[in-house]
């Protein structure tokens, strides 16, 4: 599975999380690494960065500064589902590596 050029947007989000509906992310990605720069919503700007394995499963880290002008980073590990339109859907499971630490699920989708 190649994410190059691709196009995501949050969908659903734990409540502890800062991506909405409103947050794009633009997915690069050159063999098996991944890179993306988001924002929207409560997200001025962010990065991420990840491998992609053979099942296209991304293993990744990331940070963000929110509107609150703080700097948040974190892990997330998405799996991939195929919709029937042939769009992909990434459910994640993640967790801040700073503020609370604590964990959440969220839900990507192609655009």
């Amino acid at each position: 599975m190649n994410y190059n050029n691709k196009f995501f947007r949050s969908i659903a989000n734990s409540e502890n999380g800062e991506t909405s509906i409103e947050t794009v992310f633009e997915y690069k990605q050159k063999n098996n690494i991944l890179t993306s720069t988001y924002s929207g919503g409560q997200i001025i700007c962010g990065h991420l960065i990840g491998l992609v394995d053979g099942d296209g499963k991304i293993e990744m880290s990331y940070h963000q500064i929110n509107k609150s002008g703080e700097i948040m980073t974190g892990n997330c590990n998405s799996t991939p589902e195929i919709m029937p339109s042939g769009k992909i859907r990434l459910h994640e499971s993640w967790q801040w590596t700073s503020g609370d630490k604590s964990i959440g699920k969220s839900v990507l989708e192609e655009i």
